[in-house]
């Protein structure tokens, strides 16, 4: 919550790299706190210490300003490993997104990809194709390296890892323990493993 003294304050004047940072970094946490309806221009400008009009002259609409701010934190929170092995690369890079699942932050995400708001324009597919297409790196390299079948679908690997994630947080709500992304690797890339020839 911003402290009293503080929610009057004039808007500081941040611009280029450091206003970017500000907004983004006030997205995340206005949405943490107050969710997609609440995650308003406004709002998120008081956070930042800057100006509406500044934001909303580098962003152009509030669903591209929160999509930003998640695909950065997302991304941020997740980096692509090269372990040399595709299944400890996998298992790191959904571990970390368990670990985000589980903080405020990893709510926000959540309720953006499930809630739905008339408001704004549904333009989910290509930020989330985009994510899915990052994680996909690292099963094409195991196919490179001959560690999964030449015709494993490096999307649906992807897919069928963070789906479950997703509906381990979402549906169930069941606790997303450090070791469930491994086990989640292990059980899909057990369907992508070579076959040999009877």
């Amino acid at each position: 919550m911003t402290p009293p003294d503080q929610k009057n304050a004039p808007p500081l004047r941040r611009r280029g790299a450091r206003m970017r940072s500000a907004v983004l970094s006030a997205t995340v946490d206005v949405l943490a706190e107050h969710g997609l309806a609440g995650t308003t221009v406004g709002a998120v400008a008081r956070a930042a210490g800057v100006h509406e009009t500044s934001v909303y002259r580098r962003w152009g609409t509030r669903e591209k300003l929160i999509l930003e701010a998640l695909a950065e934190q997302l991304d941020t929170a997740m980096p692509i490993p090269d372990t040399g092995r595709v299944h400890d690369d996998l298992a790191r890079y959904f571990g970390a997104l368990a670990r985000l699942l589980a903080t405020a932050q990893g709510e926000a995400l959540l309720r953006l990809s499930a809630e739905r708001d008339d408001t704004l324009p549904d333009h989910r597919l290509p930020y989330w194709t985009e994510r899915l297409e990052r994680g996909a790196v690292m099963v094409r390299r195991g196919i490179e390296r001959g560690e999964l079948a030449p015709d494993t679908d490096p999307g649906l690997v992807i897919e069928a890892i963070s789906g479950a994630l997703f509906t381990r947080a979402l549906i169930s709500g069941a606790p997303l323990d450090e070791n469930l992304a491994e086990r989640l690797v292990t059980l899909t890339l057990t369907g992508a493993l070579p076959r040999t020839s009877a």
